[in-house]
């Protein structure tokens, strides 16, 4: 195997509406530059290209052809994409760079999420027979595995205002987020229901955005960075898409991705949980301690582009051993109804 690195990442700023139009252009040129400018390089540099987004989301066809506008793809670009959020897009490309065809990846995702009606586009996901008939809307999905959690005593509502509270404090901190600061515990608490046992606090705001990360094998990586963020394990897993077929207050693929990457001595955690109970589900499934930072940039509940969240998790994971302040972090990603398929990538920064 290959050693692969991410070397570079940037994200456009989280926001609830971003102007232009849907195919993603005018988010990633400014990204794209930015990497770039980072790490010295021009598209010239880049070997292989992948992309996540969804034509559901755009509301046409094909329209991450539209996307590669901003790469200019002339010359002619090895390029490929993928139907999901662009964490499965880095796979994708780590799996290139390990046959050695090329040194160099960029990987990029995007999402308009403000064009159309989220909650109703996100059930064309679901089996096609026996529930996208029914037209049961995300958060309405969510909030059947949140009752299910507090009824068994896996979690509580004050535990899942508790982690929004801390997500928002986390994302003062981070400029690209959408949302900071908070109430406290009791204020959430007394708030209204979105979709019972659901409140607004407990949810994913809508957001517009892009993410781009840069991925170089070898010698290559050590050029271009001065600390790699080596990806030393990788996996994903899917569990059924039936929801009745399985125990939503647990995540098996998540402990089977786990297991494959191997997460022991993780510093943080960049975990892709676009509600608040998700985020208790997966603290135990990965079963970190006290001792672990939990998505310190805010994550999801802060900011979530759909089909470049789980893409930014990874890059704020990186962005921890870039700066030094974790030598070993996780960064998970998710897609489909209540955690149905999950993305485990282990980073790690090794001394010269």
């Amino acid at each position: 195997m290959r050693d692969v690195a991410v070397v570079g990442f940037a994200q456009s700023p989280q926001v609830r509406n971003a102007e232009g139009t849907t195919n993603g252009v005018e988010m990633l040129i400014p990204i794209f530059h930015e990497v770039f400018g980072e790490l010295g390089i021009d598209k010239s540099d880049i070997g292989f290209w992948c992309s996540g987004s969804s034509d559901y989301l755009a509301g046409r066809a094909f329209s991450f052809i539209s996307a590669i506008d901003a790469i200019g793809p002339v010359p002619p670009i090895n390029e490929s994409h993928v139907e999901a959020d662009a964490a499965w897009a880095l796979y994708e490309a780590w799996v290139k760079l390990q046959t050695g065809e090329v040194d160099t990846a960029l990987v990029y995702g995007f999402g308009k999420s403000s064009a159309g009606d989220l909650r109703r586009t996100l059930a064309l996901q679901l089996d096609p027979y026996t529930l996208a008939p029914l037209w049961p809307d995300s958060v309405a999905i969510a909030g059947l595995q949140a009752r299910l959690g507090i009824d068994s005593g896996a979690w509580s509502e004050r535990a899942m205002a508790e982690v929004a509270v801390r997500s928002r404090r986390d994302a003062e901190t981070n400029p690209k987020a959408q949302l900071t600061g908070s109430k406290d515990v009791d204020e959430l608490l007394a708030e209204p229901y979105l979709a019972d046992p659901l409140r607004r606090h407990d949810c994913a705001p809508i957001t517009d955005g892009a993410a781009v990360i840069v991925l170089a094998a070898e010698g290559r990586a050590r050029e271009l960075a001065e600390r790699p963020a080596w990806i030393t394990g990788i996996a994903h897993a899917v569990d059924s898409a039936h929801l009745g077929a399985r125990d939503l207050t647990t995540s098996p693929s998540t402990s089977a991705a786990a297991r494959r990457a191997g997460i022991d001595g993780v510093e943080v955690a960049e975990l892709h949980t676009p509600f608040t109970h998700q985020e208790l589900l997966l603290r135990t499934e990965l079963d970190l301690g006290d001792d672990v930072r939990i998505t310190p940039s805010g994550g999801a509940l802060a900011g979530n582009p759909m089909f470049a969240a789980g893409l930014t998790r990874i890059g704020e994971a990186a962005s921890h051993v870039f700066n030094g302040s974790a030598s070993r972090a996780l960064a998970h990603a998710t897609s489909g109804p209540a955690l149905q398929q999950n993305l485990v990538c282990v980073l790690e920064g090794r001394d010269r």
